[in-house]
């Protein structure tokens, strides 16, 4: 799935949103790690696993590799890391793909964690090293390295944590930088609970016009299933090049049936900002958090003004986020001074985004939320939330706070692992809460009811608002 520029980066920066949080190319500087440092790569800022001797003589380069990933997690997690979890989830991971590809009774040692990382690194070593000797020939020494590296991050139960192969972060570089692909319109997200993988369309994109509705659950992809997958994986499996079908086995909300659903992909351009005046009142629907989202988001305040527009009504619904800086620009519109949004890694060190001064509040306001509401959309309605500077109406947003980073390691694969998780100004953990809109009004996810006479939420907005504008 390829959503170029803004779009792209919704699915990509500050959520993997894929409606998920928040991911930044990973920039670390200074001291150096007891097996490994990490230095800004030239593109994108992605930051390189530095192996020391990498080359030389010692263990195999499939070993060491294994090993700077587990150095590598234990040191960046944004959760203490429980060695027997990750060494279990090597032996799982390389079990079940060995059974997928013929193997009918794999034979790997169970070895149990110590919690010396040493001994626990040997233990990493000693299951992969038994893999390679047996079955090596037959599957290649590397691949069984690369499942190995996925089966252990497996075993965190984060679907934002992930192994990359090469071929993965280069679609991913190309991707950054605008590559040739093409897509069918839809952010993704992982159920946090069942695992499922659910999609949102966007507005007039192949997606939407094939019938893909809000919440709908992918079973399967060109016949593949989606079940264990990542977020990763399945966005690569419908992502592909322009004017190529693509096949969805879909299950719609509150169906037991399935039914399949071709998609041709195409060069998806989403605008970011739409909006309009009714009466008194400006309506301005972000589609998400892009580069010249701030930019959009201004004009459309001094046009809505220009017309008449006296309160506001900014929709988030179905915004799966994008930039860290768009939303704290944007943000900063509402909130004079202080802080919008924090980020805190596992030691506890917190780095502290603080309003832009670019203050000049469209107000009154009401910021609409609902279910796919996450990530960078959170920030924002957050940061509003907490400042009191407007009333936050819909359901409880998605719950997206946390921050992924990407690695590279020397054979040009790469680790995305979550390094971080974001509060609000007063201090609020959203990851798996979500925020609790200020008044409550329920309402089908469907994209295609907002902003019609079926809006139940925007009509609420507006009475809101026309009550504020009468009371004045």
């Amino acid at each position: 799935m390829k959503l170029p520029g803004r779009a792209l980066a919704a699915l990509l920066v500050v959520l993997v949103a894929s409606l998920s949080g928040a991911y930044v190319l990973g920039r670390e500087h200074g001291a150096r790690e007891a097996a490994a440092s990490v230095t800004t790569g030239s593109q994108n800022g992605v930051a390189s696993l530095d192996l020391p001797d990498i080359f030389s003589h010692g263990p195999g380069l499939d070993q060491r590799l294994l090993n700077a990933s587990f150095e590598k997690v234990e040191s960046v997690y944004y959760k203490p890391v429980d060695n027997a979890v990750l060494l279990s989830g090597e032996r799982t991971g390389l079990v079940e793909w060995l059974r997928a590809h013929g193997v009918t009774d794999p034979a790997l040692p169970t070895l149990g964690a110590t919690g010396d990382p040493q001994s626990d690194r040997r233990a990493l070593d000693a299951v992969l090293r038994e893999a390679i000797g047996r079955y090596g020939k037959r599957f290649g020494d590397t691949v069984l390295m690369q499942q190995a590296i996925k089966g252990m991050l497996a075993g965190l139960k984060d679907p934002y944590t992930t192994y990359l192969t090469p071929d993965e972060i280069r679609q991913l570089e190309e991707s950054l930088n605008g590559g040739d692909f093409g897509g069918i319109g839809v952010y993704i997200v992982q159920d946090q609970h069942t695992g499922s993988i659910l999609v949102q369309p966007i507005e007039g994109t192949p997606a939407a016009r094939a019938g893909i509705k809000a919440g709908d659950a992918i079973i399967a992809v060109d016949g593949k299933a989606t079940k264990g997958q990542t977020l990763d994986t399945v966005e690569r499996q419908v992502r592909g090049r322009t004017g190529t079908a693509v096949n969805l086995l879909v299950r719609s909300q509150g169906e037991q049936s399935t039914h399949t659903v071709s998609v041709v992909r195409e060069q998806i351009h989403v605008p970011s900002v739409y909006a309009k005046v009714e009466g008194h009142i400006g309506y301005i629907r972000l589609a998400d958090f892009g580069s010249t989202s701030y930019d959009e988001i201004r004009s459309a305040v001094d046009t809505t003004r220009r017309q008449g527009a006296k309160a506001f009504v900014l929709d988030l619904r179905n915004n799966g986020g994008g930039l860290l800086d768009a939303a704290v620009d944007i943000s900063s519109l509402w909130i004079k001074q202080g802080t919008i949004v924090s980020t805190v890694d596992r030691p506890g060190n917190r780095e502290i985004h603080q309003a832009t001064g670019r203050y000049d509040p469209a107000k009154p306001l009401v910021v609409l939320v609902n279910r796919y509401t996450a990530s960078a959309s959170e920030i924002t309605a957050g940061a509003i939330q907490d400042d009191r500077v407007g009333t936050v109406m819909g359901t409880r947003t998605f719950g997206k706070g946390v921050v992924q980073s990407i690695y590279r390691l020397p054979d040009l694969s790469a680790l995305k692992i979550t390094t971080a998780r974001y509060l609000t100004p007063g201090g609020r953990d959203i990851d798996h809460r979500g925020i609790l809109p200020d008044v409550v009004v329920d309402q089908n996810v469907d994209p295609v009811i907002a902003d019609t006479p079926n809006d139940r939420q925007l009509t609420a907005a507006k009475a809101f608002l026309e009550r504020q504008l009468a009371n004045r």
